[in-house]
């Protein structure tokens, strides 16, 4: 079991290290980034199964661009503004984001019910295989206190350059 209070303990333990670490990345090129975070994130994600956690589905929601909402909605044989109607709500920063948490896609045994229509943010979070991952360095700051694998990417990215 994975031991989430412990996680965002030890990531806001790691905070300030973690942006000063993150802002000299932001400052110089660092050769071959993305390579050696995909490296990483190919070891970590060989050693964690999100099934045995889902916090990212319990604890956030994604954003959901009009293409997501057409996509769930054609799932559920429903109108996008009867989706948005049932599950969604527009967030200060006027993005449409879940009503609640968890998610309620998300059933007990920590699958996704929507898993082939879900939306693009949960399709790819956490975000540590994209390339350019220099652009995401803040969410993926947020993310070490949700997600444990990727908070083991950070320290194993700290101690590799």
């Amino acid at each position: 079991m994975i031991d989430l209070a412990g996680l965002k303990a030890r990531a806001n333990s790691a905070m300030p290290a973690n942006k000063k670490f993150f802002s000299r990345l932001r400052k110089g090129k660092i050769k071959n980034l993305d390579d050696k975070v995909q490296s990483i994130h190919n070891e970590v994600f060989n050693e964690v199964d999100c099934l045995t956690c889902a916090n990212c589905c319990k604890t956030t929601s994604p954003i959901f661009y009009q293409k997501d909402i057409e996509r769930l909605a054609k799932h559920f044989r429903i109108t996008p503004s009867a989706f948005i109607e049932k599950y969604l709500h527009i967030d200060e920063d006027k993005d449409y984001v879940l009503n609640s948490a968890p998610c309620p896609f998300l059933g007990a045994d920590n699958y996704c019910s929507v898993y082939e229509s879900r939306p693009t943010a949960c399709r790819e979070y956490p975000h540590t295989d994209r390339k350019r991952f220099h652009q995401v360095l803040d969410l993926t700051l947020k993310n070490t206190a949700v997600c444990p694998a990727v908070f083991e990417i950070v320290e194993r990215l700290k101690r590799d350059i």
